[in-house]
């Protein structure tokens, strides 16, 4: 899980900065590193750093610089977050110039491919998949770099959102199936992509559209131009991330052309619907992905609604912290509910996933002692049974609690004294895009076919 960024001038201004405040929109995608990349005499430029944004890069040694031209991106990392060659963008000058490139997604092929690279010289520096990405385009070097982009392009399955910087263009990819949000948009003669619209509105610039599933977006001097993937990538639905709208997306995000506020407000409401606390005296939002879902929750159910849980905003999204330990530790610095609130009430709390069970089970145990005389859980999504195959760290299905216990079970283990989750449909409802425009696959186990994953 990753957010990338790109700009490109049409009229030669600097855009460095604005790269730096895109990637501050999309830092909720990744807390673990950030960097951006430039062109700088004709070679690549760097500015990069483990952790938060602000600590990683140094804004006003960034505002020194001059590119009309830059990528960045915030990255979670799944295994070791120390290792600084895994922070992207990922660049190199090689025979035809010089070559930055930024990657959100899982590609699928990656194993099969590094080996084929490495039995024809390739020396392999990172484990990112943007590496064999940045190793094919090298072993074309008969071919100029936009040739050799696409043409490597060609060769991965799997989920890709990838921002490109070649000397002289900006390019983005997104892949056939559309995994992966990509949106693109212009302000006074500059383009901008990124993950999120969210991301376009703190640089001033307009939604223009979504990257399309199968499109490579290439702007250089000219402006914009799309060429397609080959005919061979073609595939006949979408596999649009359904989690993007129930928990990973900002909410003021527009994805291919769906409100994500308005979809988890709408989760919510159904979950009321069919889930109903009847009882409850107030609802309340797990803050801050499940607090749309419980303004939805209580306008449906005329609950009163209290924020009555507060996060501390200086604590990152614990669940795409690395590991477990620093997860259920995280819980504790990053939530606390307010006494006076939840005081011999029965509440309702919705929250939007139970991926691990380790935020629900401490907030529970924390309402208890805050007071609560009941505690009520609504999931604004269905249960997480499968593990994602593209890109959400939940690639280890013995991790899943609703895996390894039922409903009943999970309700016992986390303390609730009732457990009820959004069904399928209703989620697919929420969410506006039809059923096979989107990808469930961690809710409902339908992967791509093996040849096409």
């Amino acid at each position: 899980m990753s957010g990338v960024f790109g700009a490109y001038s049409t009229s030669g201004r600097t855009v460095l900065e604005e790269v730096y405040l895109g990637l501050y929109a999309l830092q909720h995608r990744g807390q673990e590193s950030a960097g951006i990349s430039w062109v700088e005499n004709g070679r690549i430029a760097a500015a990069k750093g483990l952790g938060l944004l602000h600590n990683a890069i140094d804004q006003q040694k960034l505002s020194g610089k001059s590119a009309s031209s830059a990528i960045g991106h915030v990255r979670y990392v799944p295994t070791d977050p120390t290792q600084t060659q895994n922070i992207l963008p990922i660049g190199a000058n090689y025979a035809r110039g010089p070559v930055a490139i930024s990657h959100d997604g899982y590609i699928t092929n990656l194993k099969e491919l590094s080996k084929q690279l490495e039995q024809r010289g390739a020396i392999f520096h990172s484990s990112t998949d943007s590496e064999a990405l940045l190793h094919l385009m090298a072993q074309k070097a008969h071919m100029q770099p936009l040739d050799a982009l696409v043409d490597a392009l060609r060769y991965l399955e799997g989920s890709c959102a990838a921002v490109v910087l070649l000397e002289d263009m900006l390019v983005a990819a997104r892949d056939p199936w559309g995994f992966k949000p990509l949106v693109i948009g212009k302000a006074d003669g500059t383009y901008y992509v990124a993950s999120e619209s969210c991301a376009l509105d703190i640089v001033g610039a307009k939604l223009l559209r979504d990257v399309e599933p199968g499109e490579i977006l290439v702007i250089d001097s000219k402006g914009p131009r799309s060429l397609r993937m080959a005919p061979d990538k073609h595939c006949n639905r979408c596999m649009h991330c359904s989690f993007e709208y129930v928990y990973t997306a900002r909410p003021d995000s527009i994805i291919d052309g769906c409100s994500v506020y308005e979809a988890r407000k709408k989760m919510g409401r159904l979950l009321a619907e069919k889930s109903p606390a009847s009882d409850a005296d107030i609802a309340a939002g797990m803050p801050d992905s499940g607090t749309i879902a419980a303004i939805g929750y209580a306008q449906r159910s005329e609950i009163p609604f209290e924020m009555a849980v507060v996060r501390n905003r200086y604590v990152g999204r614990t669940f795409i912290q690395p590991t477990q330990k620093v997860r259920e530790l995280g819980v504790k610095i990053k939530l606390n509910p307010i006494s006076d609130v939840f005081m011999d009430k029965k509440a309702v709390i919705i929250d939007d996933s139970i991926v691990r069970g380790t935020t629900a089970q401490r907030i529970i145990s924390m309402i208890r002692n805050a007071g609560a005389s009941e505690v009520h859980l609504r999931v604004a999504s269905p249960p997480v049974l499968h593990p994602c195959k593209y890109g959400i760290d939940t690639r280890k299905e013995g991790t899943l609690a609703a895996v390894k216990m039922s409903i009943e079970e999970l309700r016992k283990n986390i303390g609730a004294d009732s457990l009820s989750y959004l069904s399928e449909e209703d989620l697919v409802e929420a969410i506006g895009l039809p059923e096979d425009q989107l990808c469930t696959a961690c809710f409902t186990g339908k992967y791509l076919p093996e040849n096409n994953s």
